[in-house]
């Protein structure tokens, strides 16, 4: 069975996928969407210049920088066009789609009944501005971004205006309420309808972010059944095979759901529990796709 890991090549992850895959019997090889075009009206896509043809599928690990939006948007446009072509990709790109853009994939938890932090979208300075107040601190984040990269805590001062100002040119403003965490948030790993692990990200001391990128380590969780059903459940929700759920625990102990991972990680399952998903995830994908075969 040929399969097409959509990541980037030399990538841990991504090799970790396609080494597993090669494992169970595939004949599974890397493809870097910023190395595809397309040649219209074929409705083929290109990989350095060489169609991708007889493949059974396609699993997608990485779409490369995620904080640059225009990228994202255009490598999902490719992989819609691969799928219109007839190749079953996973996780399906309509709904990455909706996963790695921040606002949306906020408004589709609330559209859910999940919980999540009291958040404001806006282009308005003014409003922006009024939201760091109602919030006391608030955490002003990329709309496209992952692993922390970019977020800014912000605090109702003086030059909290001036502030603003200078991000405007970014983006819309997303804030979100500052949680008063006890130094670690939870991300649990959802595959395929379950919970297979989960984690917390413990931060360093004295900072406010637990991030790995900003110091922070991972240590083995085990979240109650509550919490681990609201993660299955935007794992479900959102239409995606392979996922990890961040969450964050308030001062009453209640849990917010602050992400939902378009593509999933195993370095915090690997490091902070054992658990290798990259056989698991690979058992899974070659099974869905000898179904659609079928």
């Amino acid at each position: 069975m040929k399969i097409a890991v959509v990541g980037q090549p030399g990538a841990w992850s991504t090799e970790r996928l396609a080494a597993a895959l090669r494992s169970a019997g595939a004949d599974a090889g890397v493809v870097d969407l910023a190395a595809c075009s397309l040649r219209l009206p074929d409705r083929r896509l290109f990989h350095r210049g060489e169609p991708l043809e007889g493949l059974a599928g396609a699993v997608v690990k990485k779409l490369g920088d995620t904080a640059d939006g225009w990228s994202v948007q255009e490598r999902i446009g490719m992989l819609r066009h691969l799928e219109a072509s007839g190749v079953p990709v996973l996780s399906a790109p309509d709904r990455l789609h909706v996963a790695v853009n921040r606002y949306r994939m906020t408004c589709e938890l609330v559209r859910a009944g999940l919980p999540v932090p009291a958040t404001t979208v806006t282009e308005d300075v003014d409003e922006a501005a009024a939201a760091v107040e109602r919030f006391g601190t608030a955490v002003l984040k990329p709309l496209f971004t992952s692993k922390g990269r970019g977020m800014r805590r912000l605090e109702p001062t003086r030059d909290l205006r001036v502030q603003l100002e200078s991000y405007r040119d970014d983006g819309p403003f997303y804030l979100q309420r500052f949680v008063k965490h006890p130094g670690r948030d939870l991300g649990v790993a959802v595959l395929d309808g379950r919970c297979i692990g989960a984690y917390w990200r413990v931060a360093a001391e004295d900072h406010w972010m637990t991030t790995i990128l900003s110091g922070g380590r991972y240590e083995k969780a085990d979240p109650g059944p509550d919490t681990v059903a609201i993660a299955v459940e935007a794992a479900r929700h959102f239409g995606l095979v392979f996922t990890g759920v961040d969450l964050i625990e308030d001062s009453d102990g209640r849990f917010n759901v602050l992400e939902v991972s378009a593509f999933g990680g195993f370095r915090g399952l690997l490091n902070g529990c054992g658990v290798d998903a990259a056989p698991m995830l690979a058992d899974v994908v070659l099974r869905q796709f000898s179904q659609v075969r079928r």
